[in-house]
């Protein structure tokens, strides 16, 4: 832990509950049961998905901003200095998030997507459908191509990206992308 980290004074053990946690107050959260029924099942081929994605307008781009911003305030970045926040709704309803978690051996940081898609996987899995990053000043800022890589195989080519630009789609911002059916060529 860094000396002087906000995270620091806190005071949560390992196994305690942290304070505050957005996922005790996530609005945009269905209770867990009725989301274990409707999820997508991983695609089996390119970016095929078990049923629809929802058209763009289908989410509340501000309220899925406000989490990612929430994510975001606990980013662990001492060494940057440049904290970032993702967030993202699934198919079954949830809105997942993740922040950017920095290390002294610099290669082995996660970027805040990556902690997203972990939070999507150990929630039971499913598919992204809408998703939004954002820096320290809340404004919207795009993924590393690692980043859209990683959203690509959760989310596939339909997944709606909130850039700078407006709304698009995962394929406009990967195109081409490698995917699972190219591990059988």
């Amino acid at each position: 832990m860094v000396p002087g980290h906000r995270h620091a004074a806190q005071g949560t053990g390992r196994g305690q509950p942290v304070p505050d946690h957005a996922a005790r107050s996530d609005p945009l959260r269905p209770a867990a049961e009725s989301a274990q029924d409707d999820r997508c099942a991983v695609p089996e081929g390119r970016g095929q998905v078990s049923r629809p994605q929802p058209p763009a307008s289908a989410v509340d781009w501000e309220a899925l901003r406000e989490v990612a911003r929430g994510a975001m305030s606990r980013a662990y970045a001492p060494y940057s200095g440049f904290p970032v926040g993702a967030a993202a709704r699934v198919d079954d309803g949830r809105t997942v998030s993740g922040c950017n978690v920095e290390n002294a051996a610099y290669g082995v940081a996660l970027c805040a997507e990556c902690g997203l898609i972990s939070v999507l996987v150990a929630g039971g899995g499913g598919r992204l459908t809408h998703f939004t990053c954002c820096g320290e000043d809340g404004e919207v800022l795009m993924p590393c191509g690692r980043c859209r890589q990683l959203l690509w195989e959760h989310g596939g080519p339909e997944l709606w990206m909130d850039t700078a630009s407006g709304v698009r789609t995962l394929a406009e911002l990967l195109p081409d992308a490698f995917g699972p059916a190219d591990l059988g060529r």
